[in-house]
């Protein structure tokens, strides 16, 4: 099923278009705030420059303060019924702002704004926590790929209405009020059509200590290393993304000499660029959480953003600004809007399976509570991304100068987190084997179980199967490889990442085979994966060879369901063995296509060594579909 089929399923469209609705109220209400303090057209004794930076503290700092409290809440009700009373309580506030707006009441306008951040601060945990129980597994990707599509339109679509509604003479504050208001009351109607989503855990309490809750939320957030860490990855994105878009209005004066149509410009393409990445990450995921496309997108954002600032450094032209449709003829216009739209892009490969991987692995009990702490570190990062910018530019940094220091600080992020996580690595190598050297093709991957302990068998063609296998299968593998194959150096990587599980002759290491067995019963108790070879070697002429009775001893010791898997279309390609040796000749059918094809599995009380020969053999004749 693609991304835009879950839009008219109702386990999914409601809640779409009623978290696009509310995101685009935020940004149409905010913006024209800002143009309307900004422009004096609301009265008051405030300077506008103090209002304009009042007005982000106010909307960010519910954001530290009820998170936790907004992740306890989405855990502890149903949040179908949590999002319908974010939504009355828009409509609520959205009918005051209003009327504030058409007395030209400012303390109130803030008030509003304040209470439209907590607004926003209970959505937020249940945006994101809501969809693993909605969503299946292979529909994850997809499904925050969507979200985060909407998300970015709505902020570029509230933007433009906001800030075109606002400039209206005389009766832009009363459109912009009608809006808000008209918004608000077709989120509500949409909300309604959002199914029941049961609470994990409705005993929890709901403490009324923020600084506590604060604390306690973030604590379950770091009880899984990876998933902290690739929330304080989420985190970066949106340092780099405030300090980045926050840099486009002077970016497009100083070094473009752009007015502001091409500022608009640019954040269309973009969130276009958003929207694009996230599409294209939801494509090549294949349905899974492809987090090789993580380091793919973090290599963007630092590439595209060095080639920005070499298109931008050398400062504006002379003359009157120029318009959007002037702008496009210049000499550098093009490229400057390849940088931004691919920036865009990069991020949408980078946060899209950051986010999957952060539902699917937090525990489901406390899924909106760890959301709610990667929002609580958001708000922190984007805030200290508005402090650098203010301390390097009063420094004396020119803006391209800011560019190209966010792009070399992401440089050093991503360093950073791949070798604390070499997991995200390591599906990069697998993902990017199987999309250039080979085209895999999977066949039966239904049969394996979503959870669960299991024994799959496979024959052995190349120095790569194990890498094949691991992209074929949506849940993590561990493997039983030959002590001279886990050290060859790719594949030792990956291999190791994975927590293989080396093993030699009895003859030449008699204890490392023990070790072996051993290993493979406390993985199996754990309830994972163990693949092993049971021809013990790689075929010298494409069949597969007798298999040897380890496996009837492994399912002896742990009596486990065992699954025949077959690589199909390998033989003769780069890694394999036919003609010599492999590895020998680089373009030998290249960008080849391959199949994993899973059989049905096998009950631990009807194995035996040779039958499953031959059951991975009738696998192994199927031709390639």
């Amino acid at each position: 099923m693609g991304a835009f089929e879950l839009l008219r399923l109702r386990r999914f469209g409601p809640f779409f278009w009623t978290q696009f609705l509310g995101a685009l109220n935020d940004n149409v209400f905010r913006n024209a705030l800002v143009i309307l303090f900004a422009f004096r057209a609301v009265a008051g004794a405030i300077a506008p420059d103090t209002l304009v930076n009042l007005s982000t503290a106010l909307f960010i700092a519910p954001f530290f303060l009820f998170s936790a409290a907004a992740g306890e809440l989405a855990d502890k009700i149903d949040k179908s019924r949590l999002i319908r009373l974010v939504k009355v309580i828009e409509i609520v506030l959205m009918g005051v702002g209003a009327v504030a707006l058409r007395r030209d009441s400012v303390p109130l306008l803030l008030v509003l704004l304040l209470l439209m951040g907590v607004h926003s601060t209970l959505f937020g945990p249940v945006k994101y926590s809501i969809l693993p129980q909605h969503l299946r597994a292979e529909e994850l990707v997809g499904g925050n790929a969507l979200v985060q599509t909407g998300t970015f339109a709505a902020i570029l679509l509230g933007t433009i209405v906001g800030g075109i509604l606002a400039g209206i003479p005389d009766t832009g504050r009363t459109w912009v009020g009608a809006v808000l208001l008209a918004v608000a009351v077709a989120g509500w109607l949409v909300s309604r059509g959002i199914p029941a989503a049961p609470p994990s855990d409705p005993d929890l309490r709901v403490g009324v200590n923020p600084v506590r809750e604060t604390l306690r939320t973030m604590a379950f957030a770091r009880e899984n290393r990876t998933v902290f860490l690739s929330i304080l990855g989420i985190s970066w994105f949106w340092f780099y993304g405030a300090l980045l878009l926050a840099q486009l209005p002077g970016l497009t004066r100083d070094a473009l000499g752009g007015s502001g149509s091409v500022v608009t410009l640019l954040l269309t393409v973009f969130s276009i660029g958003v929207a694009m990445g996230c599409l294209l990450c939801e494509r090549m995921s294949e349905g899974a959480v492809e987090l090789g496309l993580v380091p793919l997108g973090s290599l963007g954002l630092t590439l595209f953003a060095l080639d920005l600032y070499f298109a931008t450094h050398t400062g504006a032209p002379q003359g009157a600004p120029l318009g959007a449709a002037a702008f496009l003829r210049a000499p550098h216009a093009w490229r400057v809007l390849a940088d931004v739209g691919l920036i865009g892009a990069s991020g949408g490969f980078f946060i899209v399976p950051l986010q999957a991987l952060v539902q699917q692995r937090s525990r489901p009990d406390r899924c909106s509570q760890v959301i709610a702490a990667g929002n609580i570190l958001s708000a922190l990062f984007m805030v200290l991304a508005a402090l650098v910018a203010i301390g390097l530019r009063r420094a004396g940094f020119t803006i391209p100068q800011l560019v190209l220091l966010v792009g070399v600080l992401n440089a050093g992020v991503a360093i950073y987190i791949y070798r604390l996580i070499p997991e995200f690595l390591m599906a990069l190598i697998v993902w990017l084997l199987v999309h250039t050297v080979y085209r895999l093709r999977r066949r039966g991957i239904e049969n394996v179980p979503a959870s669960g302990p299991l024994v799959l068998v496979s024959n052995h063609v190349t120095f790569v199967d194990a890498l094949v296998i691991v992209a074929a299968l949506r849940r993590p593998v561990r493997f039983v490889m030959e002590q001279r194959y886990f050290r060859l150096p790719v594949v030792h990587f990956v291999c190791r990442t994975a927590g293989a599980i080396p093993i030699a002759s009895r003859r030449t290491a008699p204890a490392l085979v023990e070790h072996a067995f051993d290993a493979v019963a406390e993985a199996l108790a754990a309830g994972d994966i163990v693949c092993i070879f049971p021809e013990g070697r790689l075929t010298t002429d494409g069949n597969v060879a007798a298999f040897r009775p380890g496996i009837e001893r492994i399912i002896a010791r742990t009596p486990v369901p065992v699954l025949p898997v077959a690589l199909v279309g390998l033989w003769g390609s780069f890694f394999s063995r036919k003609d010599g040796t492999p590895m020998r000749r680089p373009f030998r059918r290249f960008w080849s296509r391959i199949e994993v094809v899973c059989g049905t599995p096998v009950s631990p009380t009807e194995i035996t060594a040779a039958m499953l020969r031959d059951r991975v053999v009738a696998l192994s004749d199927s031709p390639l579909r």
